[in-house]
């Protein structure tokens, strides 16, 4: 078996309208065709691709979720730690975050020559941003900011 790429995440969002709305509004998908699969269903595209699909938990949800403090965002979600996604525009992509008031940490990737913002979607899903390193010249961040310890 080879796999060739990630096809699709699925978010079991406690609100469903909410976790589309950040996504669109602060990550820059778009919401596009999906399936009729007898349930309500959001697919998020990245151009042409549908990249995130999001349902709405059984239970309906949590009242009032909303994403952590930045240590739990360097500690990561649960089961699944982070997920990430290449990203350019820098400076307009932090001016943007910060006009939203969304709480994110930095993280410079020592040999990966990268720049890491991270931050929480409303289910406390923590999201990586990697920035090509040049876009970041003159900034300064910690060269490991994220942890996948307990403490």
């Amino acid at each position: 078996m080879a796999l060739s790429h990630l096809e699709h995440f699925l978010i079991i969002a406690d609100d469903m309208e909410a976790t589309t709305a950040w996504y669109v509004d602060v990550l820059g998908f778009s919401v596009g065709d999906s399936p009729d699969f007898g349930t309500p269903v959001s697919w998020l595209y990245l151009g042409a691709g549908d990249v995130i699909h999001i349902a709405q938990a059984p239970d309906g949800g949590k009242e009032g979720a909303v994403p952590g403090s930045r240590e739990d965002i360097a500690h990561g979600g649960r089961p699944i730690h982070h997920i990430a996604f290449r990203a350019n525009g820098l400076t307009a992509t932090v001016a943007h975050l910060r006009s939203l008031q969304v709480e994110f940490i930095e993280q410079q990737a020592g040999g990966q020559n990268l720049y890491q913002i991270f931050m929480q979607d409303p289910n406390g899903i923590t999201i990586e941003l990697n920035f090509p390193a040049e876009e970041a010249v003159g900034l300064a961040a910690p060269k490991l900011a994220l942890s996948l310890g307990d403490g």
